[in-house]
């Protein structure tokens, strides 16, 4: 299909209320009226002849679609892998209010018209007039824009104070950024009109290798070995008291990141393996990644089932492989089928217990210590990534009544930092910052963790519409 055929079936499949959501998110680069009976097609042509959209340059339609939520077109017409460029198009101020129209109702909206009866004139106020076009007004008057949002926050914390969090999360974010006028990547409109649409091309080309598309309707598995029970090992191994505070933080983190979260309870090694291998044996075509987790105790490089009996990382990886779970491969090596990027495996290891090694609690406090070998890390395939709690010479740190410092700062900082677009090399750059300034209680040990990884990308998880949750 031609790019001018493939717009026209795209224009005609939106509906009224979406032309009007794109002529809003376009607000930057075109001067055009939401009101105004202009078809999509209509709008597609005048960023054609702006020179922002093109066969070779699909990236803002693909980026538009995704933020109206228009994710079958997307898969439809195979503009799902021109996403990793889209947030340095669209700005993160207008995403912000077009996410906010969406949460707003009719009543909340007929509520903040009669706040504004002495800011606006009449003909905004009427009840034709949509929350989009009453942003549109309060930025004609100089009520609203990037560096202020007083007035908007008032106004919702009188109406929704629900939403209120949506805008403390982008001030946090790009409120800095805006006042400084270096608006990067991701952020924002005044670097952006500053663009000729050859710097616009050139950084679509640069960009566009640079982050897996997630545009699936559910993120993917995230697949949790939870191991606290190790009776069974007859003495060999502590239990891991603390455990289920990190599978509940990260259960409400991954689920509501988008992904189906399944927990394996107290596992032996053998256990391990034949639900790893159940979960490679799954059809992943159309979700965006798979998660794993492993808290046990362990060495480098090899886990403990609650038998006492290890499975190395590699037996476990490898069952993700592209040679054993086809629809895990990377979909530049088979970009016709619906297959998936990449793996992500964050391991909690502890170290063993009784005579020789520490797992309970020791010294001041209830911190437990995991000691781990110097061993090489596992060699591993494409598009994975393994992080583990601690490297070499330093030692893995789970407090009984707060749950591991790893998983812990992890779960913290993918909560802070998912929402401002960051990825997830960076998000665990901060864990392992976090993490190495953390203390026990005698002050003397400390820990490291280790992502390594073999992405061809970057990660980046979509920003969630629900609020992140409360850990």
């Amino acid at each position: 299909m031609d790019f001018q055929g493939m717009l026209l079936k795209v224009g005609n499949s939106l509906s009224r209320d979406d032309t009007k959501a794109i002529v809003f998110l376009c607000k930057d680069f075109l001067s055009l009226d939401p009101s105004s009976a202009m078809s999509a097609t209509d709008i597609f042509h005048c960023l054609m002849k702006k020179e922002l959209l093109s066969k070779e340059q699909p990236a803002l339609l693909a980026d538009l679609l995704s933020t109206i939520g228009r994710h079958r077109l997307l898969r439809e017409f195979d503009l799902h892998k021109n996403l990793s460029i889209t947030r340095s198009i669209i700005c993160p101020y207008r995403k912000l209010l077009y996410r906010l129209s969406e949460e707003i109702t009719g009543k909340d909206l007929k509520d903040i018209k009669f706040l504004l009866t002495e800011d606006l004139q009449c003909s905004a106020l009427e009840p034709h007039v949509s929350t989009l076009e009453v942003f549109l007004a309060m930025e004609r008057r100089d009520l609203l824009n990037p560096l202020d949002l007083h007035l908007l926050e008032k106004l919702l914390g009188q109406v929704c104070p629900v939403l209120l969090k949506d805008i403390q999360r982008f001030k946090a974010c790009y409120e800095t950024t805006y006042a400084k006028g270096t608006i990067a990547q991701e952020t924002g409109v005044v670097q952006m009109r500053q663009r000729s649409s050859s710097d616009i091309s050139s950084i679509a080309k640069d960009w566009s290798v640079m982050s897996y598309p997630m545009t699936g309707q559910q993120r993917g598995f995230c697949w949790i070995v939870n191991n606290h029970d190790f009776s069974p090992s007859h003495g060999r191994y502590k239990n891991r008291e603390g455990t289920q505070i990190d599978e509940e933080s990260l259960r409400r983190v991954f689920e509501w990141l988008g992904f189906n979260v399944e927990v394996l309870p107290d596992a032996t090694r053998d256990q391990m393996v034949a639900s790893i291998r159940e979960l490679a044996s799954r059809n992943h075509s159309g979700l965006d990644c798979v998660a794993c987790f492993i808290l046990s105790h362990g060495q480098q490089d090899v886990v403990y089932g609650v038998d006492g009996k290890e499975v190395s990382l590699m037996e476990l990886t490898n069952q993700l492989s592209e040679l054993q779970c086809a629809s895990l491969r990377g979909k530049p090596k088979l970009p016709a089928r619906a297959t998936r990027d990449k793996q992500a495996f964050y391991i909690q290891e502890d170290g063993p217990s009784g005579p020789s090694g520490p797992s309970g609690p020791s010294g001041p406090g209830d911190i437990c210590i995991d000691a781990v070998s110097p061993s090489e890390s596992v060699p591993y395939g494409s598009d994975l990534l393994i992080a583990t709690a601690t490297i070499p010479s330093f030692v893995s740190l789970r407090d009984i009544k707060q749950g591991t410092w790893f998983i812990q700062s992890l779960c913290r900082k993918i909560v802070q930092m998912v929402p401002c677009g960051h990825d997830l090399i960076t998000i665990l750059t901060r864990v392992n910052d976090d993490v190495s300034q953390m203390r026990d209680p005698t002050g003397r040990k400390r820990q490291m963790p280790r992502p390594s990884f073999s992405l061809r990308k970057r990660v980046v998880f979509p920003i969630p519409k629900d609020p992140p949750p409360h850990l």
